[in-house]
């Protein structure tokens, strides 16, 4: 267990560490980028009067839903002056807490099973693992049968505890939007990430998903969903007009996201490494997305 005087050192290290990532090269910006890189920085550290969930989602695999978390996770956590935690929600043994450093050999199985004896930030840090940027991540089983035996109920308590101790919540779901696990977590979140393939098929994959969620009493998250086009290969975009002003329609918001060789990988993020246009793409998602921090809908009503 942590004394509080080392999760003090923690934090602040991974403070400097997260500035000097976010800040870097910002000396080769003309005053006008930087002006505007700091208000992006301003919105994405906005407020919350309460804990706000988000869930990255899609129906599709490959899209990099789970990049986008990391990533989005990354910015908010570097940007933002309290905790941020994301939970790998994949019930097909997902891969989130592989993209950071391991400190805790925890899962959620195992939150789940101690959350009697959590009483304090000190005693849910032992379940979770802190990327230098201050990011932290809960992560899932590696044996698929461990994973889908939690449900619905099971996600909905790991949820309730997480934001008692966590003022952004990001959720990583699985692909199929029935399973019991993202029906848990679609009963609690704020707001939902979209994450579209650049090409018809993905285009097509994503929003048959808002139509599910317009048909069952989620239309509000798709009036306040943020849709995120992935450019997943290195490789152009295709009909990325007719995509742009599909979704453009359908959700509050559209940004577009680039390939980036390091994160394609799939290992552990040096973010380092991360070129200076995926920072930048990731900066202007999450100030995208902290824009529904103060704006209100009908949240829940049909649920």
């Amino acid at each position: 267990m942590r004394s509080n005087g080392r999760l003090v050192k923690e934090a602040k290290r991974a403070w400097r560490q997260a500035a000097r990532w976010l800040s870097s090269r910002d000396w080769r910006l003309s005053p006008r980028e930087r002006d505007r890189r700091s208000r992006l920085v301003a919105q994405v550290s906005a407020a919350v009067d309460e804990p706000w969930r988000i869930a990255v989602i899609s129906r599709k695999g490959g899209v990099g839903k789970t990049t986008t978390t990391l990533m989005l996770g990354h910015t908010f956590a570097s940007c933002r002056n309290d905790r941020v935690v994301a939970l790998d929600g994949n019930p097909d043994a997902g891969s989130l807490a592989y993209r950071v450093p391991r400190d805790s050999s925890a899962t959620l199985s195992d939150l789940l099973r101690d959350e009697p004896h959590i009483a304090a930030y000190r005693d849910l840090r032992a379940y979770t693992n802190r990327a230098p940027t201050g990011l932290e991540v809960v992560a899932s089983d590696d044996d698929a049968l461990v994973t889908q035996g939690l449900g619905e109920e099971e996600y909905v308590r790991a949820i309730h505890l997480l934001e008692r101790y966590y003022d952004v919540v990001l959720l990583d779901t699985g692909t199929g939007i029935l399973d019991s696990a993202t029906q848990g977590i679609l009963r609690t979140v704020d707001q939902i990430v979209v994450v579209v393939a650049p090409n018809l098929d993905g285009a097509r994959a994503a929003s048959l998903t808002l139509d599910w969620l317009d048909r069952n009493g989620y239309d509000w998250l798709v009036r306040g969903a943020v849709a995120v086009v992935n450019q997943v290969q290195g490789r152009g975009m295709s009909h990325l007009g007719e995509i742009q002003e599909h979704f453009g329609r359908r959700c509050r918001a559209i940004v577009g996201l680039p390939w980036d060789a390091h994160l394609d990988a799939g290992a552990e993020s040096d973010l380092n490494q991360v070129a200076k246009r995926t920072r930048d793409a990731y900066l202007e998602l999450a100030a995208t997305v902290a824009e529904g921090f103060d704006q209100v809908y009908d949240t829940h009503a049909s649920v």
